[in-house]
């Protein structure tokens, strides 16, 4: 039988739609964006700026995805991504449970794909600035959409993996 009140079912995430989860894609977004513009008006393409022992500033344009896979690959990149964004709301809108953790979870997954899905859209490739290093062993180059990209899954690794959610 249907529930009678259209009230939200304790535990369930909340949705793509609510405040919370519009508020956390719209944030990643909006940091994503304008420190991509910062790092485009200020950073010269490939030229190191270290900040950290282990980060560096560092400017490249990632026409892939991860560590430069499908490098080049243009618009079925582009509709990979929005397979994907596609699936990712598919998930969060019939999640049942994980709360606010989950919510948080496909709201930085989703930010993030949005954030990256227009640089491809207008640039033709990804702004990465932040490069990742110990000493002269470079890890990865990225920027705020895939740090969103990271925490996302691992959220809801945590939320959906954790035995004592049973």
């Amino acid at each position: 039988m249907a529930e009678a009140t259209p009230a939200r079912r304790a535990g369930r995430p909340h949705g793509p739609l609510s405040l919370f989860g519009a508020t956390i894609v719209v944030a990643v977004i909006a940091i994503d964006q304008i420190a991509k513009l910062i790092a485009l008006a200020h950073l010269p393409l490939g030229e190191p700026i270290d900040l950290l022992p282990i980060l560096t500033l560092y400017r490249v344009e990632n026409t892939g995805i991860a560590f430069s896979f499908l490098s080049g690959s243009g618009f079925p990149l582009i509709a990979l991504t929005v397979a994907i964004l596609v699936v990712v709301l598919a998930f969060w809108v019939r999640a049942t449970d994980g709360g606010r953790v989950a919510a948080a979870g496909f709201a930085l997954i989703l930010g993030g794909a949005i954030g990256n899905l227009i640089d491809r859209v207008r640039l033709g490739s990804v702004v990465d600035f932040l490069l990742l290093h110990f000493g002269d062993r470079t890890l990865f180059v990225f920027n705020p959409a895939d740090a969103a990209l990271t925490l996302g899954p691992l959220l809801l690794i945590v939320i959906y993996l954790n035995p004592a959610k049973k």
